[in-house]
């Protein structure tokens, strides 16, 4: 890869940080949101909008994160194009995020987030939505970390 293709990479990579970190705030406050409303049988049509607002955070947030800034980290780093699971394996190995099982979990939440059809079935999903919030939070920290020890 020649100077400049990195250097429209290493812009393109922070355009797509600052897009992930206004993520992960709104993400940060929907957690903070609904980890107040208390377990019940029924929810209020309020209550309902704010775990689907959690959800669909959660899924933008985690797509950003593994879509982009991990795609675009590897391509800075010169590697080959391979299938999702082997990127994080090696990922992980190489510090670039905390934990492969813990994304691997993140995206299969993910995946049930968005085939969902039924919205009351949203509700039992979010406990674990709020559980792996904090996860994902602290492999995008591995990742801001690994980012700035190479100075890009």
């Amino acid at each position: 890869m020649n100077k400049t293709n990195q250097d429209t990479l290493v812009c393109l990579l922070h355009e797509e940080i600052s897009l992930l970190e206004r993520s992960v705030e709104t993400l940060k406050l929907s957690v903070v949101k609904c980890s107040q409303i208390p377990r019940k049988e029924q929810f209020t049509f309020e209550e309902m909008e704010s775990f689907d607002s959690l959800t669909s955070k959660f899924g933008r947030t985690s797509d950003l994160y593994t879509q982009k800034i991990l795609r675009t980290v590897w391509m800075l780093l010169h590697e080959p194009f391979v299938p999702f699971i082997d990127l994080l394996n090696k990922a992980e190995k190489m510090g670039l995020i905390g934990s492969a099982d813990q994304m691997i979990d993140i995206r299969d939440l993910r995946n049930q987030i968005t085939h969902e059809y039924i919205p009351e079935a949203i509700t039992g999903l979010v406990p674990e939505v709020l559980e792996y919030a904090e996860l994902l939070m602290q492999n995008i920290g591995s990742t801001y970390k690994f980012i700035k020890e190479r100075s890009w």
